[in-house]
C-alpha cells in the first residue's frame, strides 16, 4: 500500500513539476495525463534505481572536483533519457531537464515527508 501511495505521489509531483516549468509537458499517448505521468514516473524510478548508480560510479571524480554539482547534471540526463522514450513525458532539451529534475526533487520531497510522518503518528 505504501509503495503505491508513494508512485501516486510521484505521479502528483511529476504533473506539478510539468506544470510549474516551460519546455516540459505530459502527452496523453492514447490515455489520459495521470495513467502518462503514471507510467513515466515508473520508468523514472527504474531509471533511477537501474541506470543511475551505474553513471554515478563511473562519475565519482567528476562528483569529487565539482564538490558534488555534477549529481544535478545526472539528474538531469535521467530525467531527460525518460523523456527521450516517449512514454508521455515531453522534455525539450537539457535546461528544462535539469530544472524539472531539481523541482521534482524538491516537490516530492515535501509531499513524502507528509507521508512518513502520517504514517508514524498512526504507530
Amino acid at each position: 500500500m505504501r509503495i503505491l501511495l508513494r508512485w501516486i505521489v510521484g505521479a502528483v509531483s511529476l504533473y506539478l513539476t510539468v506544470t510549474a516549468a516551460k519546455g516540459l509537458g505530459i502527452e496523453g499517448l492514447g490515455l489520459t495525463n495521470a495513467v502518462s505521468a503514471l507510467l513515466a514516473i515508473a520508468v523514472l524510478t527504474l531509471v533511477n534505481a537501474v541506470v543511475r548508480p551505474v553513471l554515478g560510479f563511473l562519475a565519482a571524480p567528476i562528483n569529487c572536483l565539482t564538490l558534488g554539482l555534477f549529481s544535478f547534471v545526472l539528474n538531469a540526463l535521467m530525467f531527460w533519457l525518460v523523456g527521450a522514450l516517449d512514454l508521455g513525458l515531453i522534455v525539450k532539451g537539457f535546461v528544462p531537464a535539469l530544472f524539472g529534475s531539481v523541482v521534482l526533487s524538491l516537490i516530492s520531497g515535501v509531499l513524502n515527508s507528509f507521508i512518513v510522518e502520517s504514517n508514524e503518528k498512526k504507530l
